[in-house]
């Protein structure tokens, strides 16, 4: 009851921050909208006495109660339409800005990379249609309990034993709502099927994989497997659709019962003389209302509930966010430091070791590690050995589980993070591809230079992307994606050169990590680009001590790093310049020297 009420305020808070005004004439237009359908029944009830009695005066008082309720029903509704939709226009931009602006701000990677938080992004996304108005569900439930509150006046009106027909509903209510809990228990147990069918689906819709899918031949394989999982999905839903399909049937029976003997009363009251004939007609309209009613009450139910959940799902991102920045204060409170403008001695790993969040088996271990001030490092080491996980923690994606990082002696935990993350800088094997202008694609590396032309081309030249202006048409007012009208698509290649200048966009960095960024390219191409970044690195140095970090797995494009760090079984295993490195005649040359083989 507790969560369901925290729900009810964050989606009144959407609501009302997104549109006060429209949020009230919802709310009122809504609420008054099904109070004429009773008070019409009253008309019709006049009507019928008028007509049974001949009396000309009562039958026309009767005609104008319908006619004037009808029309006023029909006008609230359409006030009640257009308030609505532009309240619901004006909800969905807030509460996407909100989850953009939520999911962008955790400062861990934990939401995109742990798999039970996965599921609960994906029913955030596959929810957004609730989350568009969260306001509606609850001007709704109220305007069909107002309603029904409404018909058991006019019943009790006419007679006190006909005021307890609705209660006969109330059943088919109650397992309504169970089986809507029944639902979305199923719904959730179902999230990670559901995902992989999805994922099955864009690897068959999506450029990424079409040259796989049909070099392999794998239109049979993909249509097979998506049609067993997501048959297994429905198969499930529809076991819970039969079931609540029976027992409202049970629950809507009993209540046909009960409308039954309440006209049967109602006729033997009018034979006695009790009551006028009207009030058969009176019965009969809203006896059928009543159905209708609690229907409509099942379903703004199921709505509020579905709302309910989507916004608990919205609770759940932001208590998500709010917990890791708790955590960041909580570290932050146990010393304070600037982020330095510049490196004087450089990063220190102290017997670091790290677990990725949910789980026990260390990623690193004793990790002991200086990085000098002004150089730069190269980390190889065969895939899954740990070389990303030290970039993720460098850049404060997660924090260490044991040990602690140093900038210049002072404990990176107590640096400001969007502070550090200001003075850092990188470009990665599995980078963005942002469809925007070439200028906005490459200048969204630093944000305050978007529009800068020379700074953008100035990137250009450092990540040595030069050629790339030999593809854009429009130069950096070409757009990027055939997504887009007047898009160009570019070739991996060209998207990874694109992220590179990216990195070398923010100037003054501390540090600057290149993970893998040259993996779609040749390895003299690779080459080449390490050579200019090695320049480009001590150029960097020279200014602000910066450290920039190559990771590769080729190790021949390493050789001329200051420093190269080999990883193995989730710790540092050598580390030293190249040239000793290979004189030690261990891991690192023993790798060395498979590779070189290779190319030979």
């Amino acid at each position: 009851m507790r969560d369901l009420l925290r729900n009810l305020l964050v989606m009144l808070r959407a609501s009302w921050r997104a549109d006060r005004r429209r949020s009230l004439g919802a709310l009122i237009t809504t609420a008054l909208v099904p109070l004429t359908r009773p008070l019409r029944a009253i008309g019709l009830g006049v009507l019928a006495d008028g007509i049974i009695e001949q009396d000309m005066h009562t039958a026309v008082m009767g005609a104008v109660i319908v006619a004037a309720l009808t029309g006023a029903n029909r006008l609230l509704d359409w006030a009640s339409v257009t308030v609505r939709m532009r309240l619901r226009e004006h909800t969905i931009l807030f509460v996407d800005e909100e989850v953009i602006e939520l999911a962008t701000r955790a400062p861990s990677l934990e939401h995109y990379e742990r798999p039970e938080h996965q599921d609960q992004m994906e029913l955030l996304r596959s929810d957004r249609h609730y989350l568009v108005n969260p306001f509606m569900p609850i001007a709704w439930s109220l305007a069909a309990t107002v309603q029904v509150v409404a018909t058991i006046v006019v019943f009790a009106a006419l007679h006190p034993i006909l005021a307890f027909l609705p209660l006969a509903g109330v059943p088919a209510l109650i397992l309504s709502m169970k089986g809507e809990e029944r639902w979305h228990r199923t719904r959730e147990e179902s999230a990670q099927d559901t995902r992989l069918g999805i994922h099955l689906m864009e690897l068959a819709t999506l450029p990424e994989a079409g040259k796989e899918v049909r070099i392999f031949d794998l239109g049979d394989e993909l249509t097979s497997r998506y049609r067993n999982i997501m048959r297994s999905v429905e198969r499930r839903h529809a076991a819970v659709d039969v079931h609540q399909g029976i027992v409202l049937s049970l629950g809507w029976a009993l209540f046909a019962a009960a409308f039954m003997a309440a006209v049967a009363f109602v006729v033997d009251q009018v034979l006695r003389g009790e009551l006028s004939a009207g009030a058969v007609v009176l019965t009969l309209s809203l006896g059928a209302q009543i159905n209708s009613q609690l229907a409509e009450l099942a379903d703004y139910a199921a709505w509020f509930s579905r709302t309910a959940r989507a916004v608990g799902r919205y609770r759940w991102l932001m208590n998500y966010v709010a917990e890791q920045e708790h955590n960041l204060e909580a570290l932050r409170a146990r010393s304070a430091a600037p982020a330095p403008a510049r490196l004087d001695h450089g990063i220190g790993f102290e017997d670091v070791s790290f677990a990725y969040p949910g789980t026990s088996t260390p990623v690193l271990s004793d990790v002991d590690l200086h990085l000098p001030a002004g150089s730069t490092v190269a980390i190889v080491g065969e895939n899954g050995a740990g070389k990303t996980t030290l970039v993720k923690l460098l850049l404060r994606f997660y924090e260490p589980t044991g040990g602690r990082i140093t900038v210049d002696g002072a404990d990176l935990t107590s640096l400001d993070i969007e502070e550090w993350r200001q003075r850092t800088s990188g470009a990665f094997q599995d980078f963005a591809r942002f469809q925007l202008l070439a200028r906005h694609s490459v200048g969204v590396g630093s944000v305050p230079s978007l529009d800068d032309e020379a700074a953008v081309g100035s990137a250009i030249g450092r990540a040595a992307a030069g050629d790339l202006h030999r593809v854009l048409p429009l130069g950096l007012s070409t757009m990027l994606g055939r997504e887009f009208a007047d898009g160009v698509e570019l070739s991996i290649g060209q998207w990874q050169k694109v992220a590179i200048a990216r990195a070398m966009m923010r100037t003054g960095s501390l540090l600057l990590v290149l993970d893998e960024p040259t993996a779609s390219l040749d390895a003299q191409t690779e080459h080449d680009l390490f050579d200019h970044f090695t320049g480009a690195a001590r150029l960097a140095a020279q200014e602000t001590g910066a450290i920039t970090l190559l990771i590769s797995h080729r190790f021949s494009t390493v050789r001329s790093a200051d420093l190269v760090v080999v990883v193995a079984d989730n710790r540092v295993a050598e580390s030293g310049h190249h040239d000793a490195l290979i004189d030690q005649d261990g891991l690192y040359a023993e790798l060395y020297n498979l590779q070189a083989q290779s190319y030979r």
